[in-house]
């Protein structure tokens, strides 16, 4: 059986979107390099990579701040890119 999970990505993956029975899980795939101070990242807080926010029904996300996220996870993807091109000339 195949689930079809939502994938954002630009310059690379940003965002994988699963649901559960009690919450939407929004991981980032480069999410433990990106600054959060609007504290959003409440789930996959002990790895070396990732980082989710889980939404529960009922639950409201600081839009400005979600965005700020994604654009900074784009920010990551972009260097990272820059960086590999500028290793291969």
């Amino acid at each position: 059986m195949t689930i079809a999970r939502p994938v954002w990505s630009h310059d690379g993956g940003v965002c994988i979107g699963e649901s559960y029975k009690r919450v939407v899980k929004l991981t980032f795939f480069r999410g433990a390099s990106i600054e959060d101070p609007k504290k959003l990242f409440n789930s996959s807080l002990e790895g070396n990579t990732r980082r989710a926010i889980d939404i529960r029904e009922g639950e409201k996300i600081d839009a400005a701040a979600f965005k700020k996220l994604i654009r900074a996870a784009v920010a990551a993807n972009s260097a990272v890119r820059a960086q590999r091109a500028a290793k291969k000339k």
